[in-house]
């Protein structure tokens, strides 16, 4: 599933996608990330290429970048 460079290059072949419920309306302009479940790294991919790379994450580090959007980090 994962390369060495940790990114999957057909995101569509995996399952479990969602989007935040803060995400836009929909649209497609809206840039939005989502992230699938269910995985043994984290899959983020642009809402926008379903078809296209996604980056995998580990779980730490998926977890620490939560946290620190949590936290306000990286400002609006």
């Amino acid at each position: 599933m994962v390369s060495s460079e940790s990114t999957v290059q057909e995101s569509s072949t995996l399952t479990g996608w969602y989007k935040s419920s803060y995400s836009g309306g929909g649209t497609p302009q809206d840039d939005c990330l989502e992230v699938a479940r269910g995985h043994a790294t984290i899959p983020v991919r642009d809402s926008k290429r379903p078809a296209g790379p996604a980056l995998a994450f580990s779980p730490g580090s998926w977890s620490a970048f939560v946290a620190a959007v949590r936290r306000g980090e990286f400002g609006a």
